[in-house]
């Protein structure tokens, strides 16, 4: 099962406090779940998609995309979310998840099929944040694998859990899902890279106008990948 953590999107992106207020803040984080849930959806033979939490306007937006709501009332942050949603995943007997964050806006479908092909039949996959610091993607089978804390600084605990299970482990390495958006110099990015998204026009017009690169194919980047 893919498992999307959506905090309170009324008080979403406080990092960008300096550059955005609050409104256009949560408009940002709102755009950046629709890329998501867009691409989950567009996705033929994927797994479910269950979405963690009670946001209102991430409820209505799972139901409108016909994903599962698991409901976070206590909106305790990604991690407790996550602990909570792996619980009801292990009681039902999913064998797997795939825990994505929704502020990744140029995910990318063949991405998540990388992953689930590269998955081992016990193990995880990690997919770290372009800063090497966060985790933007991670894949664990069972399900309940080991705990996942999500933070500023999380690929390296994880990947030191993931390595003490003694299960194979292995880093990939994607364009896309490597791109979150967190500080203003995030934002500049999403702006300067090539792409339509909804948050990339959304981050346009509250920058200015930004003549992106032109397109690349980018189904002909394969992924870095090491197995330990």
């Amino acid at each position: 099962m893919i498992l999307v953590p959506v905090k309170n999107l009324s008080s979403a992106k406080q990092r960008l406090a300096a550059v955005l207020d609050q409104p256009s803040r949560t408009a940002l984080a709102q755009a950046m779940l629709h890329d998501v849930f867009t691409t989950l959806h567009n996705w033929p033979d994927r797994p479910p998609v269950a979405v963690v939490t009670s946001d209102p306007y991430a409820v209505q937006m799972a139901t409108d995309f016909q994903f599962e709501i698991i409901p976070d009332p206590d909106n305790p942050g990604e991690t407790g979310a996550i602990e909570m949603a792996t619980r009801i995943c292990v009681a039902r007997g999913i064998e797997s998840t795939l825990v994505i964050p929704a502020d990744i806006p140029l995910l990318e479908a063949w991405e998540l099929e990388e992953i689930l092909k590269h998955a081992p039949a016990e193990g995880s996959v990690l997919v770290p944040a372009a800063d090497g610091r966060g985790t933007n993607a991670a894949f664990r089978r069972p399900a309940n694998l080991f705990p996942l804390r999500f933070g500023n600084d999380s690929f390296k605990p994880h990947h030191a859990a993931a390595k003490a299970t003694g299960k194979p482990c292995i880093v990939l390495n994607f364009a896309g899902i490597a791109v979150d958006i967190d500080n203003p110099e995030d934002l500049q990015s999403l702006v300067s890279l090539p792409g339509e998204t909804r948050a990339q026009r959304l981050a346009r017009s509250y920058l200015g106008s930004c003549t992106p690169p032109a397109p690349t194919n980018s189904s002909t980047v394969r992924p870095r990948s090491t197995a330990e």
